[in-house]
């Protein structure tokens, strides 16, 4: 068989895969790089609350959540976020606070941060995390209700 023959073999018996619909998520998604499982770009989530800043975590210390990998500095603070994740995760799954609230997805930055009412956001860039910072409330209850939304 050519290279054409097998070419056009493959994509024929992969186009039902293709187009076939995906089905829908179970938990609303969390933010990872294209090509890596990695939540928060490998920052320890933990370390915002307990540290007061981003601090890239250890790969001998993670934990699965929501289909992610999340890295911690420590033991400690591993077994802090697997007793209540919910606490530590990123809001919208990681994803640009300030993006959510406009009705789409944007990757969140772990450098562009904030804790409001005990809870982590993150934001696209410097410039957008200013953006956002101007009604913040405003933005998170934009977010909250457009959110459920954004993962149908």
């Amino acid at each position: 068989m050519n290279t054409r023959a097998l070419f056009a073999a493959l994509i024929l018996a992969t186009s039902p895969a293709l187009i076939l619909p995906l089905p829908a998520a179970a938990e609303p998604p969390v933010y990872t790089d294209l090509f890596s499982d990695i939540a928060v770009q490998g920052y320890d989530p933990v370390a915002y609350f307990t540290a007061g800043e981003p601090i890239k975590g250890e790969k001998a210390f993670t934990a699965e959540f929501k289909g992610a990998t999340f890295r911690f500095v420590s033991a400690a603070n591993r077994d802090a976020f697997l007793a209540d994740p919910e606490k530590y995760a990123p809001q919208y799954g990681g994803y640009c606070a300030w993006a959510v609230s406009q009705g789409y997805h944007a990757k969140g930055d772990a450098r562009f941060w904030k804790i409001v009412d005990g809870k982590l956001y993150l934001n696209y860039s410097a410039s957008v995390q200013k953006k956002w910072e101007g009604d913040i409330p405003g933005f998170i209850a934009e977010a909250d209700k457009a959110w459920p939304e954004i993962n149908r």
